[in-house]
C-alpha cells in the first residue's frame, strides 16, 4: 500500500512539474542586466499624433516650441517612423506580397535614380561613402549632392534635412540636383507630417546630417481572400466598441482644442505622451483584439502583426547606436507605438529609456 501511496504521490508530482514547466516565467530579465561601466545609450520615445490627421486649419509653425524643447535634450540621432529605401527596395522585389505595402509607405524614387544614375543600393553606398569622410563645414555643392544621392537612396527626409542645412540662396539645383528634385525638396519642406514639419527641422537644427527610417512592415501581408478581409476588419472594430476607447477618443478631443498656439500643441503632446496612456492604448486596441471570439481569432492575427512589427522597429532603433555607443536617441514615433518601444528596448543591455516628462514640461 505504501509503495501505491508513494507512486500516486510521485505521478501527481511529476505532472504538477510538467504543468509548472510549461507556465513558468523566464529567470532571466535581460533589462535587469545593464552597462556598467561607460556611458549608457539613452533613448526618449515621442509619441506623435500623424499630423496628416490633423485639422487642414493646423499651422505647423505651432510645433516651435514642442521643437525647441526637444532641441534642448540634445539628440545626437532621430529615428523616425518611415520605411527605408533599402526595405522599400526589398519590397518591391515581392510585389506579390507587398504591392499594397508599397503604395502606402513607399516613396518612388525613380526621379533621383535617373538624375543620379544611381539605383537605391548604389545611393545608399556612395552616400555613406560621403557621410565616412563628412568635413566639419561642408560646401554648398556637397550638400546638394547629398541631398541628391539620400532622394536615390529613397531616403528623402534625410535629403530634406540636408536641404534645411542649406542657406536660403543656396537650395537651388546642382551637383546632381535637377530642377525636379529641387521642386521634390521645396514640396516636402511643406508635406503636412511629423517627418518634415518635427524631424526635419529638429535635425538641422540639431546640426545633424540626417535622420533614420526605422519603421519596418515585412510582416504585412494581403489577405487571400476579400470576404475574409471585411471579417477580419469587422471583427477587430467591434473590439474596439469599448469604455477604454470611449475614454482615449476623449482625450484625443480635448488635446486637439487648442492646437492654434504654441502651448496648445505642447499640451496635446503632454497627453499623448502621458503616464497610463499606453495602458489605456492597450486596453482600448490590442488588449481588446486579442481576446475577440471570431472563429479565425482575427484579433489574435492583429496583435502578433503589431508585436512582430513593433519588435523590428526595435532592432532598427537599437542598430542606431551601434556605431557610437554612449548616444543619445530621440524616436519620434506614432504614440500608439510607444509603449511597445520603450517595453522593448528597456530590454537591452546597454539602453536607458529616458521619460518625455521633463521635456514636455
Amino acid at each position: 500500500m505504501s509503495r501505491l501511496v508513494a507512486s500516486i504521490i510521485f505521478a501527481a508530482l511529476s505532472a504538477s512539474q510538467a504543468v509548472a514547466a510549461t507556465t513558468t516565467v523566464p529567470d532571466f530579465h535581460p533589462g535587469a542586466y545593464k552597462l556598467q561601466n561607460g556611458q549608457i545609450n539613452e533613448v526618449m520615445v515621442l509619441g506623435t499624433a500623424h499630423l496628416s490627421q490633423l485639422p487642414k486649419s493646423f499651422d505647423g509653425a505651432n510645433l516651435n516650441g514642442l521643437i525647441d524643447r526637444l532641441a534642448e535634450w540634445k539628440p545626437q540621432a532621430i529615428a523616425i517612423e518611415a520605411v527605408s529605401g533599402l526595405q522599400c527596395a526589398y519590397l518591391r522585389s515581392y510585389p506579390q506580397r507587398y504591392s499594397d505595402t508599397i503604395k502606402s509607405y513607399c516613396w518612388d524614387p525613380a526621379p533621383a535614380n535617373t538624375a543620379t544614375g544611381l539605383d537605391v543600393i548604389a545611393a545608399n553606398v556612395e552616400a555613406e561613402r560621403m557621410l565616412a569622410s563628412w568635413p566639419a563645414s561642408p560646401s554648398p555643392a556637397q550638400r546638394r549632392k547629398l541631398a541628391a544621392l539620400f532622394l536615390a537612396a529613397g531616403e528623402r527626409t534625410s535629403a530634406l534635412v540636408q536641404w534645411l542645412r542649406l542657406p536660403a540662396g543656396e537650395q537651388h539645383a546642382g551637383d546632381g540636383l535637377n530642377d525636379d528634385l529641387a521642386s521634390i525638396l521645396n514640396k516636402l519642406r511643406e508635406r503636412r507630417n511629423e517627418d518634415s514639419l518635427i524631424s526635419a527641422i529638429l535635425a538641422a537644427k540639431s546640426g545633424h546630417e540626417r535622420v533614420y527610417a526605422m519603421d519596418d512592415h515585412t510582416a504585412d501581408m494581403p489577405d487571400a481572400d476579400p470576404s475574409d478581409q471585411k471579417a477580419s476588419s469587422e471583427a477587430v472594430m467591434k473590439a474596439w466598441n469599448n469604455p477604454a476607447s470611449a475614454e482615449r477618443k476623449r482625450l484625443g478631443m480635448e488635446a486637439n482644442k487648442e492646437l492654434t498656439s504654441p502651448s496648445g500643441v505642447l499640451s496635446m503632446y503632454r497627453v499623448l505622451n502621458q503616464h497610463g496612456m499606453a495602458d489605456l492604448t492597450f486596453r482600448s486596441d490590442f488588449g481588446a483584439a486579442l481576446e475577440e471570439s471570431s472563429p479565425r481569432h482575427y484579433g489574435r492575427q492583429y496583435v502578433a502583426y503589431w508585436e512582430v512589427r513593433n519588435l523590428r522597429m526595435a532592432a532598427n532603433i537599437r542598430e542606431v547606436m551601434t556605431p557610437r555607443p554612449g548616444i543619445r536617441t530621440l524616436v519620434i514615433v506614432g504614440a500608439s507605438h510607444k509603449g511597445y518601444l520603450e517595453a522593448y528596448l528597456n530590454q537591452m543591455h546597454d539602453v536607458r529609456v529616458v521619460p518625455t516628462d521633463n521635456t514636455l514640461r
